[in-house]
């Protein structure tokens, strides 16, 4: 590729820094990913970026991840030539977008962390009568209990829980409602809390949990007492809200392997969501199995 064809990626640098009013370091980012791309087109023999295609793109992205780049910084990498072919089309030295359906490999989903059995055992053990004491013991045995997000803890009001018939009434995301069972322990922890609740709580406020001003509790204060529960356990690991329910689906489906069940009581939309369970469950099966099986144990020595 010779070094006319260049000139339109200093035009198109030229026009991020002085149009748009991109940063130095985003036109850097730019000018070292049109440099690949150029790389690319010489390895390929592609005289001009007119003569690109979208398979020339679908391999640069190829090549990009053989070479060690992982699926993000590849996307970043194809939009930043989605935008300066785009220039290129306005400028009328291009008819169409080759790169517009290219995408790149998708990124492994992480694993969300969870607590095993015995360590939430430990965790939940919350020593103390007081009436803030109660308060926390009650919020984390109903965070495990019924898999709840933090914002639908915080959120509950007095009458959304139901202990005789062991049910929590939930606000989920997009203003959904839905009806999640309430475990033994965690109905005798929100008894317990609320026949103190009063002691706390200002008059008239309608929240379950309240914080220390007598108003329903915010979130950051739920994250200050999860923490401050967890290092007093001494788990040695970090704790936070949203753990309680990654633990709670990751136990229920290891019990019964009802997918569908997890997804309503979690509020998933979509069972895809909820099928990230399983592979923390296969992960749990493939320990035990290295661990017990004889054609799987190492041998001493």
């Amino acid at each position: 590729m010779d070094a006319q064809q260049w000139t339109s990626v200093e035009r198109f640098l030229d026009h991020l820094r002085l149009e748009r009013r991109l940063s130095p370091h985003t036109a850097v980012a730019y000018r070292r990913d049109l440099g690949c791309l150029r790389d690319y087109c010489d390895q390929a023999g592609v005289a001009r970026f007119a003569d690109l295609r979208s398979h020339h793109l679908r391999s640069f992205a190829a090549k990009s991840h053989a070479a060690g780049l992982g699926p993000r910084s590849i996307q970043r990498r194809l939009s930043g030539v989605r935008s300066f072919l785009d220039y290129l089309i306005r400028e009328g030295e291009l008819k169409h977008n080759p790169g517009a359906d290219v995408s790149a490999p998708r990124a492994p989903r992480r694993l969300p962390g969870t607590l095993d059995p015995d360590q939430m055992a430990t965790l939940l053990q919350v020593p103390g009568n007081d009436p803030a004491t109660l308060r926390d013991r009650a919020m984390l045995e109903l965070l495990y209990s019924s898999g709840l997000r933090l914002a639908e803890l915080v959120g509950l009001d007095l009458g959304d829980v139901d202990l005789q018939d062991a049910t929590v009434r939930v606000t989920g995301k997009g203003n959904k409602t839905r009806i999640v069972p309430v475990g033994r322990h965690a109905r005798e922890a929100i008894g317990a809390w609320q026949r103190t609740r009063v002691q706390l709580a200002a008059g008239g406020e309608r929240a379950l949990f309240v914080g220390p001003r007598g108003t329903r509790i915010s979130p950051r204060t739920v994250q200050a007492r999860v923490s401050h529960w967890a290092k007093r356990s001494g788990l040695g690991q970090r704790v936070y809200p949203h753990l309680f329910r990654h633990s709670f689906a990751t136990h229920v489906l290891e019990s019964s392997g009802d997918l569908r069940g997890v997804q309503e009581m979690l509020g998933h939309a979509d069972i895809s969501t909820t099928q990230i369970y399983t592979h923390l469950d296969f992960q749990h099966l493939a320990q035990v199995y290295d661990k017990a099986h004889p054609r799987a144990r190492r041998k001493a020595g």
